[in-house]
């Protein structure tokens, strides 16, 4: 459904150290730096997630409300992504990282984590 999504970072270079460990996890390559427009792109077949600095010049602020999902292959590699986040500088938050139950017969296993400039990530684990 989405071809990119792009959020802001005050210390792009802090960004890329995070999200390059966390997004190797679920099987992201290594992020691209663009020192000139002090950008990341992390790209895969389909899609690409960019962290940039604001064009406007002013300070990158998050969505409130507004959450990033992740799509993982398995509950461990949600966990792997939630515990490489902690383990650069992120923030655990809402309940630990397991299962939900979405409905009677349907469940999601979820891991948020806040990045480093407080944009709510999850990784997404839906059972087949």
């Amino acid at each position: 459904m989405f071809a990119q999504i792009v959020i802001g970072s005050n210390d792009v270079l802090a960004a890329k150290k995070f999200y390059d460990a966390v997004l190797s996890k679920i099987g992201v390559p290594e992020g691209n730096f663009d020192e000139e427009k002090q950008r990341i792109y992390y790209r895969t077949s389909d899609s690409a997630f960019i962290v940039t600095k604001p064009n406007d010049g002013g300070p990158a602020t998050v969505a409130n409300g507004g959450t990033l999902g992740f799509n993982c292959k398995t509950p461990e590699q949600a966990r792997a992504f939630h515990d490489a986040a902690v383990a650069n500088g992120g923030l655990s938050i809402e309940d630990p990282p397991g299962w939900r139950n979405l409905s009677a017969d349907r469940k999601v296993y979820l891991a948020y984590v806040r990045d480093l400039s407080g944009h709510k990530l999850c990784a997404t684990h839906y059972p087949e």
